[in-house]
């Protein structure tokens, strides 16, 4: 019986590949080599997926509608007909939980395309150009980091008025500057490389530069912080939901889900116990799987 790796294996790993699209799908089909001997970074992986598949099947799944009040069944405890129990309306933990996976999904995605977008551009402008632009940019960064996460989310939320698009709004804003950070010291490494020069006197401009050549480069350490930044976009929209300024009632939101069970929280745990479960849940998965990432991205790792 032969040992040869298959045909397509062979493709992928070769030394010497034939065109570029070669070489990116067997530097891809390497990381995920990497990546998948990490197990905690494959458990990572397993939990935001199943959350993915949760949020897109979740009126299959549910066993009743997330707003249906049953007030002779209030509270009850988790056993046959609702499994992880009732909330003080008789609604359905479980059914709640499973469309609140939607929420908590659009909230990531949201937040995801549009922080790190914003600091991508503002880091890499500012370390290419450097001079006032670097500092006037940097300054503004420097406002913003200083200031509690949280503490400007809510700041921005109470001027903005309560619901989840404006909760999404004040965690995008308040998540910007780490990203704008780790950009430009991307950049500032390699704005006097020699292809970077040598773009310069084939008459490219700044901004194709920055577009063409130094973004590119910045896109994994993004993809890693953003991974891992994840579990506390999460927290700070449960928070906000919690303090009443984030989604709001009937909306399952994990937070204010919460937030509804505190008042029961010793008599009937499970009320606010399941959705604070579900938040330790995807926001430990989240974590697992930034470092899987790291490992695999990070060009300093061993």
């Amino acid at each position: 019986m032969s040992d040869a790796s298959p045909p397509w294996r062979a493709w992928l790993t070769t030394d010497t590949p034939q065109s570029r699209l070669q070489a990116r799908l067997g530097r891809a089909w390497t990381g995920w080599r990497t990546f998948r001997r990490n197990r905690l970074a494959m458990a990572g992986l397993l939990i935001v997926l199943a959350l993915v598949v949760v949020a897109a099947l979740a009126p299959l799944l549910a066993p009743h509608h997330p707003y249906e009040q049953d007030l002779a069944n209030r509270l009850l405890a988790p056993g046959p007909g609702h499994w992880l129990g009732t909330d003080s309306f008789g609604r359905d933990i479980l059914s709640r939980l499973l469309y609140g996976a939607r929420l908590t999904l659009m909230i990531v995605a949201l937040v995801a395309v549009t922080a790190p977008v914003v600091g991508l551009l503002i880091g890499t402008v500012a370390g290419y150009l450097g001079g006032w632009t670097d500092a006037a940019l940097m300054r503004v960064t420097d406002i913003f980091l200083a200031f509690p996460k949280l503490i400007l989310a809510l700041a921005f939320v109470a001027a903005l008025g309560p619901g989840i698009e404006n909760a999404v709004i004040a965690i995008a804003i308040t998540s910007w500057p780490p990203y704008a950070r780790i950009a430009r010291a991307e950049t500032l490494t390699v704005r006097h490389a020699d292809f970077i020069s040598a773009a310069r006197l084939q008459g490219a401009s700044s901004l194709r530069i920055i577009l063409g050549h130094i973004m590119p480069l910045c896109v994994a350490s993004l993809v890693v912080r953003v991974t891992l930044d994840m579990a506390g976009v999460i927290l700070t929209a449960a928070g906000l939901g919690f303090l009443g300024l984030g989604a709001q009632p009937p909306l399952p939101e994990w937070g204010a889900m919460i937030a509804a069970g505190r008042q029961n929280v010793l008599e009937q745990w499970w009320v606010a116990a399941m959705p604070g479960f579900a938040i330790f849940i995807v926001s430990l998965g989240f974590n697992l799987l930034g470092d899987g990432l790291r490992d695999v991205l990070d060009p300093k790792g061993d």
